[in-house]
């Protein structure tokens, strides 16, 4: 399995947010806040399901408080992907 791109993470991270137009992931997002980037703890917790259930992988529960830039989902994510490999 694959590891999860920054690009990719985008992708759900739109779909998380749903029809909210004030989401901006234009330009260099890897270090800013989510809540920053327009995402609420709902729309994180959306976002780390919908990854555990692409990668088939299980986060631990701390990722919900733990993450909160782009680059804190793409290192828990691939840890966690890398391990199941």
């Amino acid at each position: 399995m694959s590891e999860l791109t920054l690009d990719e993470l985008k992708d759900f991270l739109l779909r998380a947010a749903g029809e909210d137009e004030s989401v901006d992931l234009t330009g260099d997002i890897l270090d800013a806040r989510l809540v920053d980037l327009g995402f609420d703890s709902l729309a994180v917790i959306d976002t780390l399901n919908r990854l555990e259930r692409h990668f088939g992988v299980k986060l631990p529960e701390e990722a919900t408080t733990d993450v909160e830039t782009p680059a804190d989902l793409l290192a828990i994510v691939n840890r966690q992907v890398a391990e199941a490999a």
